[in-house]
């Protein structure tokens, strides 16, 4: 595959390619992660409300679309990084027979998202990929107890496995596997 370029690899779009830009610590989950977390998600997945944090590429939350999400929100700091991610919803929008599904690209920080959306929207899955050397998972994860999260909710989280996976005690692991020098982890609040 092409540099830069990722693969939907289920649903409405599969086999479909988009491009990204370059941009620090933007490092797409592999096909085979991306798989393991959609076969985990697959009862929750349709029609659930999500949000992709440290959006990127867009892969997760692409996958989440074409899979039968009935929306995403996709954060992404980088101007350059969420226009591109904006272009490619749109392409392949255009390229769907049905209508296109509700998707809201953001250009911001995630924690400036966060507090903004405290109380507006519940979240039933939210995907947490940020750039591995950056240590963010446990403040995003402090973040999310604050009315973010419908009744239910999954949050992904995936680290590098050496980071220690030292969840905040309101978190319980729901699923957890490892992928090369990466940790795919499907956590639930506790209770």
């Amino acid at each position: 595959m092409q540099r830069n370029t990722i693969r939907i690899i289920g649903g409405k779009w599969k086999a479909r390619k988009v491009r990204f830009p370059d941009a620090r610590g933007l490092r797409p989950s592999a096909d085979r992660t991306r798989e393991t977390l959609f076969n985990w998600l697959l009862p929750q997945l349709p029609g659930a409300r999500c949000l992709d944090l440290f959006a990127g590429s867009g892969a997760l939350g692409l996958e989440a679309l074409s899979r039968g999400a009935a929306g995403v929100d996709f954060v992404e700091h980088s101007a350059r990084v969420a226009r591109a991610l904006r272009d490619n919803l749109v392409t392949l929008q255009e390229r769907a027979a049905d209508q296109e599904p509700p998707a809201r690209v953001e250009q911001s920080d995630a924690f400036a998202f966060l507090r903004r959306a405290r109380g507006s929207i519940r979240y039933d899955i939210v995907l947490v990929d940020p750039p591995f050397a950056d240590q963010l998972v446990p403040r995003v994860l402090r973040e999310l107890t604050q009315d973010l999260l419908a009744d239910g909710a999954l949050v992904y989280v995936e680290t590098a496995w050496q980071t220690p996976a030292d969840w905040p005690p309101a978190w319980t692991v729901v699923r957890e596997k490892r992928f090369g020098d990466a940790r795919a982890t499907l956590l639930a609040l506790a209770g």
